[in-house]
């Protein structure tokens, strides 16, 4: 249902500001409805490691896809006109095009601090809409 992008990971496993916003979603949403694309993986991984944060790194793979079951998703190169379409279409970064082309094929809602989103067809939600379109809803 919903795809992770790599700044609401990174709030949670850095601590930053909006950490425990991002926990309450991770404590509501089950992780067989929580999607990451392996673009978003692999730059967390590089970020945590460039941080010296290898344990963190570790600690996310384990509760992430080892103890949970967080789906991962890829783009094939087959996919690569379509991202740069929507890259070239709404002003977007590859990264932020890959994540868009992703919830896009695989019918999922993006969840992310990143206002480029919203200039976008699909736009996105935050943490803390998605918390509260669940309560809605309970």
């Amino acid at each position: 249902m919903y795809l992770i992008d790599t700044n609401v990971w990174l709030e949670r496993l850095l601590g930053q500001a909006r950490s425990d916003e991002v926990g309450q979603l991770f404590n509501c949403v089950t992780s067989d409805d929580l999607s990451v694309t392996d673009f978003a993986f692999h730059s967390i991984g590089v970020i945590l490691k460039r941080l010296d944060r290898a344990v963190v790194l570790l600690s996310f793979v384990r509760d992430t896809f080892v103890e949970g079951s967080v789906t991962l998703v890829r783009l094939e190169p087959a996919d690569m006109p379509g991202l740069v379409h929507v890259a070239d279409r709404f002003n977007l970064d590859f990264d932020d095009a890959y994540q868009y082309v992703a919830a896009e094929i695989h019918d999922l809602t993006l969840v992310s601090f990143d206002s480029d989103f919203d200039r976008t067809d699909r736009g996105r939600k935050t943490p803390a809409q998605v918390l509260t379109e669940l309560s809605r809803q309970a």
